[in-house]
Formats: C-alpha cells, structure tokens, sequence
C-alpha cells in the first residue's frame, strides 16, 4: 500500500491564514475604492465640474441651431443634473418649426437636444418672396433672399387661409416619390369648382384637380403617366375619372368642357 501524506492541522493554518488575510485586504479596498468615488461624485454634483458647458443640437435641418438653444433658455452655470427637462421641452415644442425634442445628458457637462421638426410641404410665392408652409398648416416667414425653395412645390395665385392649410393637409399625404414629382401648383377657381387647382409636374405633364380629397384624386398618377406615349405632352385631368388631353398647339386651349 503506498503511504499517503498526511497533512497536520499545524501546516494549514498559515495558508489559512493567508486566504484571511488576502479576503480582507480586497474587501478594504472595495471599500476604500467606494468610499473614494462617493467623495468624487459628491465633488462633481457641488462643483462647476457638473455644470452646462456645452449644448449640443441634433436633427435640425432648417432652424439654426443658436435659435433652438435661445429658445431652450438653457444656460452655462446651470447644473445639467438639476434642469427641469420638461420645461425645457415644452420651451421648444411651443416653437412652431418643431414637432418634438428629446433631450439627453453626456457626462460630464453637455446637453444634447434632438429635434424633429414639421415638414415644409410647400412655398408660397408672393410679390417675389416664398413663404414656407409647415405640414400643420402654419406659414412662416419669408425665405432670405440667398434661400431658395427646392425641396417642396411652389403655391401660386394663392393666399393664406384655410383653402390653402386644406392643400398643405393633402400634400402631407402623398407618397414621397408623388410630392418629389410636383414643381407648382395654381390656384384656378371656378363658380363650379372653388377648389380647382393646376398642377404643374417636373416631367411636362399638366393636371387639373381640386383641392379637396387632392392626395386620393392624384394617386394613380405614375400608372396613368406609364400609359401614355412618351413623345405626347399634355393635361391629365384628374378631377373625377382620370383621362389625358394632349395639347394641340403651343398653349392649352381654354374652357375645358370638364368644368
């Protein structure tokens, strides 16, 4: 039989010893280590450590980002832990461009905000100038002079009203390879029809509908334009039931028998 050490009691107790040892030593620094970040982030939230120091703006494509930060009357000495987030949001949605903001902290002392804000659906021409139209219906100021309106279509022989916040509603609906189609659109009342409308697309066509329900009545546009010889330029009229009219000459003749 081959004879087994016996280990004595005697020879465990200083590795015991020193597992002790090693156990209590780590719990000291645990300790220590917690004990030192309380002190740290007591420092932090007391001092100008924690205070605003940088505003960052996110999403924004036409507002300026120094005037949504105006707005948010957020400012440097401020701590970003202690502002009321709520009142700062509220602050900003109250601005008619924006449609919501979300606001976040990065430590240690910068705000971002990200907004979206409502669609420019359209531009009023007038006297030269453009006004832009937000998806609410809302019209702003106009355009600077170096600013031109490319990303919307252009509203001509109109006015501010309801006639034309029905119009803004409809655009809100179209596809956006339908709204990205459309150059102008004139406002052309009859006695028959008080909502006629020419509209004016960037591939030469011509169509003549109404305000009301617009989004529904120019909906088959791009299978109607498939169905039609290339080389023919014309009015799509698209008031009831769809149907093209070529131009004869060099200019539309006028009364059409549809109105």
């Amino acid at each position: 039989m081959v004879d087994e050490k016996v280990i004595t009691i005697n020879d465990r107790i200083p590795k015991l010893k020193e597992q002790r040892k090693q156990r209590a030593n780590r719990r000291l620094i645990f300790f220590l280590s917690f004990f030192f970040l309380l002190i740290l982030l007591v420092i932090y939230f007391q001092s100008p450590l924690s205070h605003i120091k940088t505003i960052e703006v996110r999403g924004n494509y036409y507002l300026p980002s120094e005037t949504i930060v105006k707005a948010s009357r957020l400012q440097s000495g401020t701590s970003i832990w202690k502002l009321n987030e709520d009142e700062v949001i509220q602050r900003l949605i109250n601005l008619k461009e924006i449609e919501s903001v979300d606001l976040s902290r990065k430590f240690p002392n910068t705000i971002e905000l990200h907004v979206v804000e409502h669609q420019r659906v359209a531009y009023m021409y007038q006297e030269g100038k453009y006004f832009p139209i937000l998806s609410t219906g809302v019209f702003l100021d106009e355009l600077p002079p170096n600013e031109m309106p490319v990303d919307a279509p252009i509203l001509k022989d109109w006015e501010p009203g309801p006639v034309a916040q029905e119009l803004a509603t409809e655009i809100t609906k179209l596809s956006d390879g339908l709204f990205n189609r459309i150059s102008e659109i004139y406002y052309t009342p009859t006695e028959t029809d008080p909502l006629r409308i020419i509209v004016y697309m960037n591939d030469g066509f011509e169509v003549h509908s109404t305000v009301r329900n617009f989004s529904e009545k120019i909906a088959p546009y791009p299978s109607i334009v498939k169905e039609i010889d290339s080389n023919k330029l014309g009015i799509i009229h698209m008031r009831m039931t769809p149907y093209f009219e070529e131009f004869i000459g060099e200019e539309e003749e006028e009364g059409e028998g549809e109105w």
